[in-house]
């Protein structure tokens, strides 16, 4: 499919005796923005862990942009495609913001270190944090330690952004800080992913959603179709319990 960025096909994943991921097949479009739900330990973060590799599937194949992902070509798919915003931020707590931000750009794709800095500052700027640029991640907020890594999943300009549960470890008042970085970035032509919990968000920003329970995808469709009238009795279950 021409438009296709992302193909997954009949995608298994266990731990020991544990099936977490029970043959899964899904099509992300170039620039779809797919938002995934689902209760505590239905599967959500190892599908979008698989996407890049963090996990590796027991099963079935991944497509990125046409090309499968094997064990031999992962880290260069990764590399050459798609960006991570991580739960707990993962900044390098030794470095300042910018050199956060600026260290896969030298490192991995071998731009100058001028040009990399000018880039880094460009999307501090955007996520509003260009005077933080000398801090180091202890002195800032939780909700200004995620947009730092926002901005640093964008300098390397990925096709794909994968969000794992980005405001789950923040405290409540800094939520719409990252909320709002995140809506701004889904008017881009970039194909996002997002695991996340928050229900307005993704009315605001999905173009499907899928609601995964039990290792399977068990609800698909448009936020609408999908939190207005469910078709399945376990998703039905869900919203009734979070959206009222």
């Amino acid at each position: 499919m021409e438009n296709e960025m992302i193909r997954i096909e009949h995608l298994r994943k266990r731990f020991g005796d544990q099936q977490v991921l029970d043959d899964i097949s899904l099509t992300v479009r170039r620039g779809e923005k797919l938002v995934i739900l689902g209760p505590s330990g239905s599967g959500k973060s190892t599908l979008i862990r698989c996407i890049n590799h963090l996990e590796k599937p027991t099963a079935g194949e991944i497509y990125i942009d046409g090309e499968q992902v094997t064990n031999r070509n992962w880290i260069r798919m990764s590399r050459d495609h798609m960006a991570m915003v991580f739960q707990q931020f993962n900044l390098y707590p030794h470095k300042t913001v910018l050199q956060n931000l600026t260290l896969a750009p030298i490192r991995l794709h071998r731009i100058p270190k001028k040009e990399a800095e000018t880039v880094a500052m460009e999307y501090l700027e955007r996520v509003g944090l260009a005077n933080k640029a000398d801090a180091y991640p202890q002195n800032l907020s939780g909700g200004q330690q995620q947009r730092v890594a926002i901005a640093r999943a964008l300098v390397t300009h990925p096709e794909i952004i994968l969000f794992d549960e980005p405001t789950s470890a923040l405290d409540p008042e800094m939520v719409n800080e990252v909320l709002d970085v995140m809506v701004e970035l889904s008017k881009e032509d970039i194909t996002m992913l997002c695991v996340t919990h928050e229900m307005g968000f993704a009315r605001k920003v999905a173009d499907r959603v899928i609601f995964l329970e039990n290792a399977r995808i068990m609800e698909e469709g448009t936020p609408a179709e999908v939190f207005d009238h469910p078709k399945n009795e376990r998703t039905k279950l869900f919203f009734s319990k979070i959206l009222h």
